[in-house]
């Protein structure tokens, strides 16, 4: 029996249309357009603007632009993951949410929270039901408004995060294509460098938890700079490794966009070129669960049917991983983004 495999066979994101610039940022905090750039390569980062807005408003465009554009009607689809650090409130999931808004009403739902690790998590959940027999049709989406935990007094923080949300749809597939393999990695001992302090159950919300600003991100960036660089690029070396990859064997490599110079390091730990790694961090900065969809939705018009693709990201907890896939289609849509001369 030919083994059934999940592929990617639809993919659509939405960026808010408000713009916050580094110049912008040098009159709000101590810092520059050159030490922005220089130290994480993002110029710029969009912000969802507007009372009453959350992460599955962004979540629900992606979903219906994609749900439109494969041609895929809301009561085909079947389980909705959704892949967020910021969830629109403590509960219901924000995949519910998500499906109410964007009319799915036969599909169950829930959130898988890995930090910048969620969506390539919620990749390999999602492949383990269709690879079962029993879904066809998985939507898995990747969204985060992070502006509502970022403290724009911070320099260390506001300059790297941003806004927005991608979604893929998942299918079966036995013609070779779609996940092959994949490594996903924790280190709990991690989290003292990353997270937010406030707001779960060991320090609910009071008026000194806020007064305190613990209800934003709090990051020792050295460190986790550190882990990352490894992390990303040693778990990206791994699955070519054991997949008996080569450089010329992979088309893409889809990075989280976390800092630019994290995203090389794992470039050249693969021995890839520039002109095959995926990086519009300089326009919508760490999207968090955003990053790689908004990545494969830019190149998709670059894509071919059979590619080799490894998808990589490190997230806090510490949480990490990579996917190595087969493209399952052609993309299609007007030239977007192109890193070769």
């Amino acid at each position: 029996m030919t083994k059934i495999r999940a592929a990617v066979t639809g993919v659509y994101a939405y960026a808010p249309e408000t713009i916050l610039t580094n110049r912008q940022l040098e009159s709000m905090v101590d810092t520059s357009d050159e030490w922005i750039t220089s130290r994480t390569g993002i110029k710029e980062r969009r912000i969802l603007s507007g009372d009453g807005l959350g992460t599955s408003d962004m979540a629900v465009e992606a979903v219906i632009g994609l749900l439109k554009k494969t041609g895929t009607s809301p009561d085909d689809i079947e389980l909705v993951i959704c892949a967020t650090v910021t969830p629109d409130m403590q509960f219901p999931a924000t995949a519910n949410i998500i499906c109410d808004k964007a009319g799915i009403k036969k599909a169950f739902s829930f959130d898988l929270n890995a930090a910048c690790s969620g969506f390539i998590y919620a990749i390999i959940t999602a492949s383990k039901f269709i690879e079962s027999g029993g879904y066809k049709k998985v939507l898995v989406v990747g969204a985060d408004k992070m502006s509502s935990i970022v403290d724009y007094t911070d320099r260390q923080t506001c300059i790297i995060f941003g806004d927005a949300a991608g979604a893929i749809l998942m299918e079966p597939a036995q013609n070779g294509y779609g996940i092959i393999d994949s490594i996903l990695k924790t280190d709990g001992s991690g989290r003292v460098h990353l997270h937010q302090k406030a707001g779960g159950s060991i320090k609910p919300a009071s008026h000194q938890t806020v007064d305190a600003k613990e209800h934003f991100i709090y990051q020792e960036g050295q460190a986790v700079f550190k882990f990352a660089v490894i992390g990303m690029a040693d778990v990206s070396a791994e699955i070519m490794e054991r997949n008996n990859l080569k450089a010329e064997d992979v088309a893409w490599l889809v990075p989280h966009q976390a800092n630019l110079r994290i995203i090389d390091a794992t470039a050249r730990r693969m021995g890839l070129d520039a002109c095959k790694v995926m990086v519009n961090i300089q326009r919508y900065g760490n999207t968090t669960n955003g990053t790689i969809p908004m990545c494969l939705y830019e190149w998709e018009n670059k894509l071919k049917p059979g590619d080799n693709i490894i998808l990589s990201a490190f997230g806090g907890g510490f949480t990490w991983g990579a996917i190595y896939l087969k493209w399952a289609y052609n993309g299609e849509g007007k030239v977007k983004i192109s890193n070769c001369k």
